[in-house]
């Protein structure tokens, strides 16, 4: 396999046109190659993920997936699953694809109707807390801090230039482990608007979490009143997000753009 090289596709995500959204690069394998092999591919990418994919063996799903960033493996990635979906979507055609994950469950990406993608992943809860030494390396006092034990940790503030103003310290957010950092406040031209820091992870800023709307949709349906609503994610980069709380699924509806197809040679 090595020889002919691994089929590869860099697709930006939760984007409607090229260089928007978040990068991704998706790696469907006939089997699996040993972790070190993943990582050090994914490291190579230098993405904030890559997907990797074997079909299903199990019946449960249609294809197993793995996500890595360029530092190591991580629980969940929701735009490298929908960047996946899109992938074999196109490839193979269909309306839908399920994933079966190890950490995460059976996550699924379908073709909305009138053109894009909806991802479903599991709602995280997230309960009142606080966390004193983040909310200074973040340089910016929150209303709220709200956190779960998975690592996922929101920050609510008053207003959309404040989360679009943040300068954290990175290094001291990074030495605190590979929690996520979301600060999110109401928006102008959306309903919700947020930025992500991961540093700890090898993900200094992300550019559009789709992890991070798994936790901010019940977060913000809640308040809002409402199961649905629009969300924008104020990086360099920027990407739109349609949010839907579905019970304890959450719907994220986003389009990709192929950006890079060919393959990636792991020797001459």
């Amino acid at each position: 396999m090595s020889g002919e090289g691994l089929t590869y596709w860099h697709v930006d995500a939760f984007a409607s046109r090229p260089f928007a959204g978040n990068q991704a690069a998706v790696m469907p394998l006939e089997d699996w190659l040993p972790d070190d092999v993943l990582r050090a591919i994914a490291e190579e990418n230098n993405f904030a993920e890559t997907a990797f994919l074997i079909p299903d063996s199990s019946g449960a799903a249609d294809w197993e997936l793995r996500w890595f960033t360029p530092a190591d493996e991580i629980r969940l990635c929701g735009h490298a699953t929908l960047a996946s979906g899109h992938v074999l979507l196109t490839r193979d055609g269909g309306e839908r694809v399920t994933f079966r994950t190890r950490k995460a469950g059976i996550l699924e990406v379908r073709r909305m109707d009138g053109g894009g993608y909806e991802l479903a992943l599991p709602a995280i809860p997230v309960e009142r807390g606080a966390w004193a030494e983040a909310v200074a390396l973040l340089g910016a006092e929150p209303r709220e801090v709200w956190r779960n034990p998975d690592h996922y940790n929101v920050f609510l503030f008053e207003s959309e230039e404040q989360v679009r103003a943040l300068a954290p310290d990175l290094r001291g957010l990074g030495a605190l482990g590979d929690d996520a950092f979301i600060c999110t406040a109401p928006g102008h031209e959306t309903d919700v608007v947020s930025r992500v820091f991961v540093p700890g992870a090898g993900v200094d800023e992300d550019s559009v979490t789709g992890s991070a709307h798994a936790v901010l949709t019940p977060f913000w349906a809640a308040r809002l009143g409402r199961p649905a609503f629009s969300a924008y994610q104020a990086s360099a980069r920027g990407g739109d997000l349609s949010c839907r709380l579905d019970g304890e699924r959450v719907w994220l509806g986003g389009d990709c753009v192929t950006v890079v197809e060919g393959r990636f040679y792991l020797s001459e």
